[in-house]
């Protein structure tokens, strides 16, 4: 049975976000139709994987849907996310919803103002329906936590949607939002992407603004992006949340419209280099590499060279980077919590790791960090001399059991750490590349997976175009929704 042909899925949301727009811009769909359809289907598909947590009440955003009715009645346009519903990241602030960020800490705290990329959504005629459900403070690639549970994936609830955007990628893919926010630190937007067969972007450094926050330095390896079924969305979701914001000082200052305009382009000629498991540093699990391979031919048939390319730069070398750097950045955010013994009973232990690691750190080690980080940096654009784009596994496992906490081995290999089993991604996060996860098939068990495709730093849309280019070779999405969440009892 395809999409189309599902009998029990309202048209309204199988479309894709920006046929979505269209149709609602040019009063082919009231918002109010929109609304009711996609409520209805949460309404019987989210009970089965619980992506969408503390949702509003109907009425209300009835209501709210009523007046972007009016306002395009009397001409008024709000933007290309005009009545479209959205669930905000759990982890973003949304004035008047309580961000709990999957803790119990902050589970009744009432958030008095809008983020950024949530300004930017309202302004653009969003309707906040509820949040997507995350990990506790966003840590590890399994949405679970003790304030909404566990997020289960749309092609078997058993398992993990993946993380931290765990909840905003089920939801997506099982057809709850048009689109998605997320954000990514370690894999976060691109990991929960694979396991959902649907894509996810991590965008250059500044590319979108992160804040208003205080600890706008401080956040610099975590990065807010989109997320879509399509290629399309993705850039068009990127056209709302980018641009330069004066609260955000290292936000860059580029043309967000870029991101509008057609992502048409020629990829014959361009040169792909495919990293695989790094030599056998990276452990995989058996049927990874080989569902890459058939994205790889995708790829090739489009007009790209692919190549095998081995990195000058030792993995573990960049691993003990990673470590130094999540440990300053997660540990510094969140010490005061583990300090005080009332909040600290309440965190899980990944968290209080980080604390830990930072506080075993010198001053000096910090600083060497980040000189080594500047040396991967510098690799990174050399390599960038030899090939156009880069291609990598998006993760090492496939979707796994949701009891789990985190995966302990892959192929027989140990982990040792809740996130060592993304080691995959780490590296383009140090190097501030934009990244999109691709969907590349499925394993015997249905199970989905991706890969991630790399552009030099700032080429954003660069990547969006070979990503578009990808899709109309490879378009998984279509050919494979996560059908059983809404098929009608035989």
């Amino acid at each position: 049975m395809t999409l189309a042909a599902s009998a029990s899925l309202n048209p309204i949301v199988a479309m894709p976000a920006h046929a979505l727009s269209d149709a609602i811009r040019q009063r082919q769909l009231s918002c109010v139709e929109v609304m009711s359809a996609y409520l209805a289907h949460i309404d019987g598909t989210n009970p089965k994987i619980n992506a969408i947590v503390a949702r509003r009440e109907p009425e209300a955003l009835l209501a709210e849907a009523a007046e972007r009715d009016a306002q395009l009645a009397a001409g008024q346009w709000l933007g290309w996310m005009h009545g479209m519903p959205q669930a905000p990241k759990d982890l973003t602030a949304v004035r008047g919803m309580v961000t709990s960020m999957g803790s119990l800490v902050y589970k009744d705290v009432v958030t008095p103002h809008d983020s950024i990329i949530v300004e930017r959504m309202r302004a653009s005629g969003a309707i906040f329906i509820g949040r997507s459900n995350v990990p506790e403070f966003g840590l590890g690639s399994h949405t679970y936590n003790r304030v909404y549970g566990t997020t289960g994936n749309p092609y078997d609830p058993s398992k993990t949607a993946g993380g931290s955007s765990g909840g905003a990628a089920a939801a997506l893919a099982a057809r709850m939002l048009p689109v998605a926010d997320g954000s990514d630190f370690g894999g976060s937007l691109r990991n929960p992407a694979a396991f959902c067969n649907v894509y996810g972007m991590r965008p250059s450094a500044g590319r979108v603004p992160f804040g208003p926050s205080p600890e706008v330095f401080l956040k610099q390896l975590s990065y807010e992006g989109p997320m879509g079924r399509t290629p399309r969305d993705v850039a068009l979701l990127m056209s709302v949340m980018a641009g330069h914001d004066k609260r955000s000082p290292l936000s860059l200052r580029d043309d967000p419209a870029q991101f509008a305009a057609p992502l048409d382009a020629d990829m014959r000629g361009k040169r792909i280099g495919w990293l695989g498991d790094w030599n056998g540093y990276l452990a995989m699990e058996p049927g990874i590499l080989d569902l890459c391979s058939q994205g790889l031919a995708a790829l090739e048939s489009t007009g790209c060279d692919v190549v095998d390319y081995q990195v000058p730069f030792a993995g573990d070398r960049l691993w003990r980077i990673w470590l130094a750097h999540r440990h300053l950045m997660v540990g510094g955010q969140f010490h005061a919590l583990v300090q005080n013994p009332e909040t600290r009973k309440l965190l899980k232990p990944a968290l209080i790791w980080e604390v830990e690691g930072l506080d075993g750190m010198t001053a000096r080690q910090v600083y060497q960090a980040t000189e080594e980080r500047s040396a991967w940096y510098q690799t990174v654009l050399r390599m960038f001399d030899d090939v156009d784009f880069l291609a990598v596994p998006s993760a090492q496992v496939f979707p796994f059991d949701a009891a789990l906490d985190w995966p302990k081995q892959i192929a027989g290999r140990p982990m040792d750490t809740y996130h060592r089993w993304m080691e995959t991604v780490t590296p383009w996060t140090l190097a501030g590349c934009p990244v999109i996860s691709v969907p590349v098939g499925f394993n015997a068990q249905g199970l989905p997976m991706g890969m991630q495709l790399v552009g030099p730093p700032q080429a954003d849309r660069d990547v969006l175009c070979l990503a578009q280019a990808y899709e109309q070779a490879n378009d998984w999405v279509g050919a494979r929704p996560p059908e059983a969440l809404w098929r009608d009892p035989a």
